[in-house]
């Protein structure tokens, strides 16, 4: 289905083609002056000076062509040549029934689909998420549903570190606590216990009390990087000890991620793609892609149109040890041969912008990826205090994930609390949708790359830009609809009419840009895109709500072309909701 906006341009282009002019000129924008008109077209200026007439004329003899043209309910001329529209009832009318009954509203799917690979998430096993995860779960959550949206398909990998000195420090430190154990007995040849000699809640503990020790004891952090070696190659007792971790860390991490309805396709880690390291180290050797630089491997990736320093790019230590950035090749390699992806697309901090371009750089460098792959890097800004620094907890400490959470949903149920009519149970069953919703919403709202205040006062508020005053919106509708259709009424999704008042084609107008708005998130990667449509459309249902008499209109068409305009926007709204990655409870 045509986007409503290139409908428009359509009727503009061939006005300006019948008069000999370059269709091209007939190009219609959304007007950023509503007041006077509803769309523009600025091409009579653009034509000015190729067709060495005045934009007036130009505009005027467009104007003069659209006259008695069914899109158009009004067409005029403002200097210098401005041609403000406004469009028909009827014709807006007739998008919305058609949006109404194609599946997803009309959207025009592509005809050759990509896959994508969405790496986010990123998380250490054997340590608590905390707010720093935040950003990457939910953004990289909605990118992956807006891909999808589209018509594409996107694979989401939530890409553990597991296999680095983190395990060398949990392994010394549970021997030192717990000798006995026979995973560090190096005679031991019977089967290793099942069941893990530690809680995930110990393991939290074990592993920065380890860490601590490492940055003042540098025997204790030989111990540790000796007990990483081992298990890399392979000593059987520490490799059982890893698996220990691995599923008490995955279990716990599953939770938490729950909570936040994120779900990952892949759970693979660094550990996948160790064996393919040496054999491709081998390679980028043969193919002359690397040098040695004081003992250690690199690969230089500057190039002549560097405006800035780039480092080459380190893949091996002097010691041969491999790098972050080195499994992240091998990771690119396993993808390019297991999952033939067309695009890859990394979401963590902004501040590793240096580390991905080295990493896109030496993958194209050295034949990892085609030239045409499309590897994007999109960092994100931090979440800040009022203060305007990283998010702290009142001591100053890092706020473990699930804290954050439990304090958005206890706000949220102080505020449902106060006035509720409902039990217990669903007061907090509800506290909890609301408390995703504003959460998620206040992050998805900003600019992925900016950074932003985290408020909760503000995030958890019915009124303004947040999450609950869109779910109170969805649930207003709901309740109308409820209310109808209790009372005998039909929903009638073809019952639109022409709108009857300003508030109403306003409503319309606005559900009409949806196909364009998904377009435009999908080209930028831009959930933020989403987040203002949502609100704009909540804020114009509002104002129709408000100015409208809808359950106690006594015209039964006029009721029916209402309530057929409540559902699709609803319906609308409920599914930009999901693709921010929350849903609405059925009363509040």
């Amino acid at each position: 289905m045509t986007k409503f906006i290139d409908q428009i341009s359509a009727e503009l282009k061939k006005a300006f083609q019948s008069l000999n002019y370059n269709p091209d000129l007939g190009r219609a924008t959304i007007s950023n002056r509503p007041d006077l008109c509803e769309f523009q077209c600025n091409g009579a200026m653009a034509g000015a000076k190729e067709y060495r007439k005045a934009p007036l004329v130009i505009a005027n003899e467009v104007a003069e062509k659209l006259e008695n043209n069914k899109v158009f309910a009004k067409v005029e001329v403002a200097p210098p040549g401005f041609l403000n529209l406004k469009v028909s009832p009827a014709f807006v009318r007739d998008y919305l029934i058609a949006m109404a009954k194609e599946a997803k509203f009309g959207l025009e799917l592509p005809q050759n689909p990509l896959k994508y690979v969405v790496d986010y998430g990123g998380p250490n096993v054997a340590k608590p998420l905390h707010i720093g995860h935040l950003r990457s779960a939910i953004i990289g959550e909605s990118i992956k549903r807006i891909i999808r949206f589209a018509g594409h398909t996107a694979i989401g990998d939530i890409h553990l570190g597991d296999w680095g000195l983190q395990m060398g420090l949990i392994i010394v430190e549970l021997n030192e606590r717990k000798p006995g154990l026979p995973y560090f007995d190096h005679e031991y040849h019977g089967a290793y216990p099942q069941e893990a000699p530690f809680t995930i809640a110990e393991l939290e503990e074990i592993y920065p009390e380890a860490s601590a020790k490492s940055k003042t004891d540098a025997l204790y952090r030989e111990k540790a990087l000796k007990a990483t070696y081992d298990l890399q190659k392979g000593l059987l007792g520490y490799r059982a000890i890893w698996q220990h971790i691995m599923r008490l860390s995955k279990d716990d991490l599953r939770k938490n991620y729950d909570d936040l309805n994120v779900e990952f396709d892949l759970w693979k880690g660094e550990s996948d793609v160790q064996d393919l390291i040496p054999g491709m180290i081998a390679e980028f050797k043969e193919g002359g892609f690397t040098r040695l630089s004081e003992g250690a491997l690199v690969i230089d990736v500057k190039e002549e149109t560097d405006k800035k320093e780039m480092p080459p790019c380190l893949i091996l230590k002097s010691d041969g040890a491999s790098l972050y950035i080195t499994t992240d090749l091998a990771t690119i390699l396993e993808r390019v041969n297991e999952i033939a992806p067309d695009a890859m697309i990394y979401m963590t901090d902004k501040r590793q912008s240096m580390h991905f371009e080295q990493l896109f750089r030496s993958a194209r460098k050295t034949g990892l990826v085609s030239s045409e792959m499309d590897l994007r890097f999109l960092g994100f800004g931090t979440m800040n205090g009022s203060d305007g620094k990283p998010f702290k907890t009142r001591d100053g400490g890092v706020m473990r994930l699930e804290q954050l959470v439990a304090d958005i949903n206890d706000e949220m149920y102080r505020k449902i609390a106060a006035n509720r009519t409902v039990s217990e149970e669903e007061a907090r069953e509800t506290a909890r949708i609301v408390g995703l919703a504003a959460l998620k919403y206040g992050d998805l709202s900003n600019q992925a790359a900016k950074d932003y205040i985290f408020d909760i006062d503000r995030f958890t508020s019915f009124e303004g830009d947040t999450g609950p005053y869109i779910l109170y919106t969805i649930v207003r509708i709901k309740s109308i609809l409820k209310k109808y259709t209790d009372g005998g009424g039909i929903i009638k999704k073809d019952a639109l009419h022409e709108a009857d008042s300003d508030e109403e084609k306003a409503l319309m107008l606005v559900v009409s840009g949806f196909n364009s708005m998904i377009e435009e998130a999908y080209q930028e990667i831009a959930p933020h895109r989403i987040a203002a449509y949502i609100y704009d459309l909540a804020n114009a249902l509002n104002t129709f709500y408000h100015h409208t008499k809808i359950l106690t209109e006594s015209v039964n068409e006029k009721q029916e072309a209402y309530i057929a305009l409540l559902n699709l926007t609803k319906e609308i709204l409920e599914t930009l909701i999901d693709l921010l990655g929350f849903s609405a409870p059925e009363r509040m």
